[in-house]
């Protein structure tokens, strides 16, 4: 097991944490994020370092202790630097175009697909066929990512689609008379 509690979890430079309660706001240059800790969890802290404990030794409140570690840390390194995920469009007329909040898809339907873009989340589109999805909460963007990806995942014979950039697809052969 990895334990991840037990491992030391440091206060970057520029990010200020507060602990009230069970409430834990991080705030960095980049915006600001809060945690409501479950109540089998002591949140402690001495100078920049946080401590994660359970309160009890059961195994649901040790597991508790090691995600709200890894979620603390992803919070911290979100407001500081920021997430992204990258999405490429493979096949003929495949098109991204963002505009404001919206974002416009044409994947191949007999109709466009406008995705409307939720608050704390910013799309790039650098070119037609590529989409840069931001922000400093890790679940909502990898989320609206894996939303933009569902609307049209890569098929496993010519590999049209939507995938993500450093996605690997395996082509099936096409059946032999």
């Amino acid at each position: 097991m990895a334990r991840t509690s037990n491992q030391v979890t440091t206060v970057a430079k520029g990010v200020d944490v507060v602990i009230d309660g069970q409430l834990v706001r991080i705030k960095g240059p980049k915006g600001q994020l809060e945690h409501m800790v479950h109540e089998k969890i002591a949140v402690g802290r001495q100078d920049s370092v946080l401590n994660f404990s359970p309160r009890n030794k059961e195994n649901a409140a040790v597991a508790l202790a090691g995600t709200t570690c890894a979620l603390i840390k992803n919070m911290m390194r979100g407001v500081s630097a920021g997430f992204e995920k990258k999405l490429t469009l493979i096949g003929v007329g495949y098109r991204a175009q963002a505009q404001g909040k919206k974002l416009n898809l044409t994947l191949g339907f007999s109709h466009p697909v406008v995705f409307e873009i939720p608050d704390g989340v910013s799309i790039d589109t650098p070119s037609q066929t590529e989409i840069i999805v931001k922000g400093i909460d890790k679940q909502q963007v990898g989320q609206v990512a894996a939303t933009i990806r569902g609307y049209r995942p890569p098929e496993p014979y010519k590999g049209k689609g939507v995938r993500y950039a450093d996605e690997k697809i395996i082509l099936k052969e096409a059946k032999k008379k």
